[in-house]
């Protein structure tokens, strides 16, 4: 599997990329280990939990690259929410894989969400990250 390519967080430069978003990082790291866990549930869930669950982990990612290119305020505040809502939706998939036995425990993919949720009410809560898109 390909690595994606980051830029370091905080060089002079600024952020030019949806890519150099911590909280798009973050997310999307959430979406490649989403895949794995996936990759180990029964065959029966192809169609069900296993799509619902990679569907939400990539919008997350996906609406902050999105929303790093909208203009104005409320477009990328609008794609922020989108991705909180993806968000919990793969919190409460989490929840069911764990009740419902399928592999191990998702502690580590839970601390994540919550480590993703607080960057993106950053996001949305700071009038520089506002406006990102614009140089």
């Amino acid at each position: 599997m390909p690595e994606t390519e980051y830029r370091e967080a905080g060089t002079r430069r600024g952020i030019e990329d949806f890519r150099d978003l911590i909280a798009w990082q973050k997310a999307h790291a959430l979406v490649l280990s989403i895949y794995q866990i996936t990759k180990k549930f029964p065959e029966d869930e192809r169609f069900g939990l296993t799509i619902q669950m990679r569907r939400a982990a990539v919008s997350i990612a996906a609406n902050l690259a999105e929303g790093f290119k909208r203009r104005g305020e409320k477009g990328k505040v609008q794609s922020c929410n989108i991705s909180q809502g993806s968000l919990e939706e793969v919190r409460y998939y989490l929840i069911l894989t764990h009740d419902l036995g399928y592999g191990e425990s998702a502690e580590n993919l839970m601390a994540s969400c919550d480590e993703i949720a607080r960057l993106i009410t950053g996001l949305i809560n700071s009038a520089g990250a506002i406006s990102l898109g614009k140089k």
